[in-house]
């Protein structure tokens, strides 16, 4: 068979399918399968509610209390649990997380569909319960990449991605295309989390998981062989202290530490060593992260439902498709960017981090100035918000990866996610306040698009 021509159509694609499958050598399908669906999965409903917050609440309320309670459970629980979520092996928590998911999605599907205060009360419980499992999810599943490494966090990313856009274009698809009504729609994705299982169970080969506790049976072996050896294991793991001891306690559920020291002394030990690990990890990693998500998420809740244009200049009906089409528009970005680690990188974190700021304020003068002409401008600055977000989220936890030791990396991927969810905690407050400010200045000169959704 004769060669492609260099230059020629044929010999590009030669090049770039061997470039290609450079970038993929040694990616494990079944791995990458699984990572994919956990992402999916574990940050779909999360979407779906953002996306719900209009029909769930309407339009008196402001947005920024889905919000709040779609994510305030989910950071107190980022923040709190890899000090103890070790024990939990990985097999147990995906029942639990399974569980606090469909039971919270179910809760906000079969409450009337009510704007009362006690209906909204109903519903945001059932949010709360899902913000619960989806927070529990991603640090446990970031965690889980330590022991599958980088096509698997490369996975998880882009699954993450997916569920944006997956979960934002399903609910607008419903609601908007096939007229299904809100309730309906989010009862029958309440069912999606059993996927959480399949992978699990099925797709995901737990060889990694079997060997890391044969590992950790050996250790505890030698240790109970030889006081001497356990001495200077001992000695040598207090520079490290935490994560070997969080990747054991992950696949085993037991405490090395424990065997060593009384149960509180070594507890308290283990927790401030982990502390004073996170502490480390803030600058360079969690605070562009916070601040990426403290910027687009207040965009998303405060600004956006506000970035409004009459109906004759837009290809919509009604008001409220405003709102569920730039987070479709927003999502797609994030999916984009997050599912581009195997070939873009970014080093220096801060800089995206600076530039979704700049999105907040120039979205946030046009919905006080109303200077942008088009309505399909501010969903290309939407789509670049998505970019910017997606990239930076994705970036922080593959710095981690490639720049924290072996030994701290499980503890630093699972700590680090708490920065995201502060971010839009954040966001929620400041949220309630811009979306009420924003709405009463358009009123205020003659715009009153807002009070129309």
């Amino acid at each position: 068979m004769p060669l492609p021509m260099p230059g020629s159509p044929a010999a590009s694609w030669a090049v770039y399918r061997a470039r290609l499958k450079a970038v993929f050598d040694g990616a494990d399908p079944r791995v990458c399968a699984a990572f994919w669906l956990f992402g999916l999965i574990n940050n779909v409903l999360y979407v779906i509610i953002l996306s719900a917050a209009l029909d769930l609440v309407g339009a008196n309320v402001p947005k920024g209390v889905v919000l709040l309670c779609d994510v305030i459970p989910s950071f107190v629980t980022k923040l709190c649990a890899p000090y103890f979520i070790h024990k939990i092996p990985y097999n147990v928590r995906i029942w639990i997380f399974v569980a606090l998911s469909a039971s919270g999605m179910l809760i906000i599907a079969l409450t009337p569909a009510l704007q009362d205060s006690r209906t909204i009360a109903i519903k945001m419980c059932g949010v709360m319960l899902a913000s619960l499992s989806s927070g529990g999810g991603e640090l446990s599943f970031l965690g889980l990449t330590h022991y599958y490494g980088h096509f698997a966090l490369a996975a998880w990313g882009s699954g993450t991605g997916g569920a944006g856009l997956v979960g934002a274009g399903a609910y607008a698809l419903a609601t908007n295309t096939l007229r299904i009504s809100p309730r309906t729609s989010l009862l029958f994705f309440s069912f999606l989390p059993v996927i959480m299982l399949f992978s699990f169970y099925i797709v995901l080969p737990l060889g990694p998981l079997k060997a890391g506790s044969k590992k950790s049976h050996e250790y505890e072996a030698i240790d109970s062989d030889d006081q001497a050896d356990e001495d200077a294991v001992v000695d040598h793991g207090r520079e490290h202290e935490g994560l070997l001891s969080s990747s054991n306690h992950s696949v085993s559920g037991r405490s090395f530490s424990a065997a060593k020291e009384d149960g509180l002394t070594g507890a308290l030990k283990s927790f401030t060593a982990n502390l004073n690990r996170a502490r480390g990890l803030f600058l360079p990693y969690m605070l562009p992260l916070l601040l990426v998500y403290v910027a687009e998420y207040t965009i998303n809740q405060g600004v956006a439902p506000t970035l409004l244009f009459p109906l004759q200049k837009s290809p919509f009906t009604e008001y409220r498709s405003f709102y569920s089409t730039y987070a479709v528009i927003y999502q797609i970005g994030v999916f984009i960017s997050r599912s581009s680690t195997p070939f873009v990188r970014i080093h220096h974190l801060y800089l995206p981090s600076f530039l979704q700021v700049a999105n907040l304020v120039l979205l946030t003068l046009h919905a006080m100035f109303d200077f942008i002409p088009s309505y399909y401008v501010v969903c290309v600055v939407i789509f670049w918000e998505g970019l910017l977000g997606g990239l930076v989220y994705v970036s922080t936890f593959a710095e981690i990866t490639d720049n924290v030791k072996k030994e701290d990396r499980e503890f630093s991927l699972g700590a680090t996610s708490v920065s995201d969810s502060g971010g839009i905690c954040i966001a929620g407050f400041l949220s309630m306040g811009v979306e009420v400010g924003l709405c009463r200045w358009q009123v205020d000169h003659g715009r009153n698009y807002c009070k129309l959704t």
